[in-house]
This record gives structure tokens, sequence and C-alpha cells, in this order.
């Protein structure tokens, strides 16, 4: 497995696998062409049919500014790599001098066909939630030291400046009103959320209001194209930071607590990016929401001072709540369904660990086999419910004239 640093990335909204993936191997290949005069990039699959909304064009275009730049988009071409694949040509004089065949696997990570000295080197010996289960006992180590001992002292300061900004988001989303730019016209509804009065309200409904708060405030920033953090994508970027905001408040925790919670749930994210996928063009909304509810269930667990097991066992049950979820953004948007999916997936983490907290431990499923039925099940999705908006919700809303009268292409 590889490091937490290509778990948790902070950058831009609204696509991971859309803008920060193909603005990092933009720039680097861009870097390697000082001579170019011009570029060419085509763009296929999930890229292709849903790049405008994702803002593809916009960050490759950015990125190369001061150059000739040409994009393509081919929707037709099916790449059996990865459906989230695109080709990138350097030119001189109009001879071609570079090109690179770029897969975005999610979460911000990319990979170059051919080139394996690009690739990012593993740095975990374990990779799956067994091997590593059975390195903490034998070893008497908390995940968090696990983590630790691994990566070295550094990746604590990592982990904080991760927080830090994570709390930025959204106390940045709480208080920022109007309007997310697209045609979609959305509200933003995390400050009226927050603010909001309830007369009577109890302890659950303030609970589930915050946590709704908090997921939105990120995940609107994100939809915004503001700053936030792969958590394990931009597109599930709500969940992990709602949770541990939300627990920090209650419960008072320190930082130092939260910043352990954050290198527990990256090791939930990056057995299942080993074993699986995050990226949503490959698997469906399961691989983003569905990872980003483990992620923050197992958080959760280990803040109420659950064991090794209670953690896995909440990931797990977390997951398999999400089985088959669907990816079908309406227009392309990072918006409708996946900004209120955030704040569903934050509440849903809570429920998992308090569920397993009054459980015993006797269970049937193991995290493991989560993952792998998770992935098995993303494939098996047809490529209209991954992250295409050719089916789905993204279909059916567009065909709908009533919804649509205020819409204009």
């Amino acid at each position: 497995m590889q490091s937490l640093k290509e778990l948790y990335k902070i950058g831009n909204g609204p696509s991971s696998s859309h803008t920060m993936g193909p603005k990092r191997a933009t720039e680097i290949f861009k870097n390697k062409h000082p001579d170019a005069t011009k570029f060419k990039i085509i763009l296929y699959g999930s890229l292709a049919l849903t790049g405008k909304g994702h803002l593809t064009d916009y960050i490759i275009r950015k990125t190369l500014e001061g150059y000739e730049t040409e994009i393509e988009f081919n929707k037709e071409y099916k790449c059996e790599v990865h459906p989230n694949t695109f080709d990138i040509f350097a030119f001189k004089n109009n001879e071609q001098i570079g090109y690179w065949r770029v897969y975005s696997v999610g979460g911000g990570t990319f990979q170059v066909d051919g080139k394996k000295e690009i690739d990012i080197p593993n740095i975990y010996m374990e990779e799956s939630f067994d091997e590593i289960k059975k390195y903490c006992i034998e070893h008497n180590c908390d995940l968090y030291e696990y983590v630790y001992k691994v990566e070295g002292e550094s990746i604590n300061q990592f982990l904080e400046e991760i927080w830090e900004s994570m709390q930025s988001t959204i106390r940045k989303g709480l208080t920022t009103g109007g309007f997310i730019h697209g045609k979609l016209n959305l509200d933003r509804r995390a400050k009226k959320l927050f603010e909001k009065k309830i007369e009577n309200e109890d302890s659950a409904i303030r609970q589930n209001r915050l946590l709704s708060a908090y997921a939105y405030a990120t995940s609107e920033e994100n939809a915004s194209g503001g700053i936030i953090v792969t958590a394990p994508t931009c597109g599930a970027s709500g969940v992990l930071p709602a949770v541990l905001f939300y627990m920090k408040e209650k419960y008072s925790f320190c930082d130092e607590k939260i910043v352990r919670a954050l290198a527990v749930a990256g090791v939930i994210g990056n057995v299942i990016k080993t074993n699986a996928s995050i990226s949503g063009a490959e698997c469906g909304c399961q691989a983003e929401i569905g990872t980003a509810c483990s992620m923050a269930a197992a958080a959760v667990t280990y803040l109420l001072g659950g064991s090794i097991e209670r953690i896995e066992n909440s990931a797990e049950i977390a997951m398999e709540h999400h089985l088959g979820l669907t990816c079908d953004p309406i227009y392309g948007y990072v918006q409708i369904p996946c900004i209120e999916r955030n704040a569903i997936a934050a509440m849903r983490a809570l429920e998992s660990s308090n569920l397993v907290m009054m459980l015993d431990k006797e269970r049937k499923v193991s995290f493991d086999i989560v993952v792998e039925t998770m992935y098995e099940t993303g494939k098996d999705l047809q490529s209209h419910y991954r992250e295409t908006s050719e089916g789905g919700l993204a279909k059916k809303y567009c065909r709908n004239k009533y919804y649509n009268t205020d819409l204009k292409d």
C-alpha cells in the first residue's frame, strides 16, 4: 500500500479523478517537455462524458496556460484498463515529441501506461486488513501506531495539516451563502442548516442537523471548486471531516486524538484503494461514498475506545450498506445527488459505529470480504451507472420537462 500522503490530498474540487489527477499528470508531462509549443489531449470514457461538468477541460487548459492547447472529447472509445483515460501529446513545430496514455484512477492518483518509474511506490508490506490486524496484534500496537511505525513520525505533522485544512473548509462553508455555479442553480444550504432554529430540538435531531451542515459545508465548497481534502475523493470529501468535526465538538477531543483517528481512517481507505477502487467511474458511488463512510465509521469507533475488531466491524457495516450505489451525477456536476449523499453517509457512519459498540464481537463478514464484494459489484454495474451521467438519476432528471423548465443548455 502507498503512503497516506497519496490518499489525503489538499486541492481544489470538484473531482479528484477528473481535475486533480489530470492536473497532476499534465503538469508533470509539461515539465518533461520544456521545448513543446503545443499540446493535444484526447479524453475518453467518463472523462469525456462528464468532463465538462467536472471541469476537466478547464483545469487542463489552466495547467497548460501559455501554450496552444487542443482538447478532444472522444465519447465512443472505451478503454479496457480504466474508464478515466486520456492521451496527451506534446508537439514542437508540429512534430510530435512526446506522448503519454494516462489513467486517472481516483483520489487524484494517476498511472502512466508503460512508465513504471512514475508509479508511486508502496511503503506498507501489508495489503489486506487481516494482514494489518495480525501485525498489530503481534506487535501489540494500535492502528494509528502501525501507521506511525511504517511512515515515521513525519506523518503526524502531515495529518495535522490535513485536519487543519478540513476544519478550515467546514468553517468557510458554514459562512458562505448564495448559489453554486452551474445550470442547476443549486442553493447553498450548509449555512442555513447550521443556523436553523428548531423548536424543541432533541439531541438526535441536533446531531443529524449538525452532521449534515458540516458535510454540506465541505461538499458545497468542493462543488464550487474550493479547497478540500480528498477523503478519499473530492466527491466524497464531506463525510469524514463532518464526522470528526462533530465528534470533536461533542466530546471535546483534542486535536492529537483526532489526528490519530485520521490515521485509522486512512488505513481503511488505503485497504480499499489497494484491493478494490475509490473511483466512481470504475465502481460507482459505492467506491467513493461507501469508502468515505467506512473511513468515518472506523474513526468514530477508535475515538469511542473500540478495539481493532470493532473498528473493522464498523468499517465493514458502513461499506456493506452502500453496496451497489450508483454514480449518476446530473449534468456531470458534483452536486446532485453528491452533496446530499455526503450528509447521509456522515449520519450513517455514526450509526454504524454506535451499532457496533452495542453488539457483541461475534460477526460473520470480514472487512476484506466486503471490500472484495464491492469491487466485484462495481465491475458488474453497467457503464451508465458509473460516472457517465448516461443513466439513473442523471438520465431521468434530464428527461423530465417539469423539473427542467428553467434550465437551458
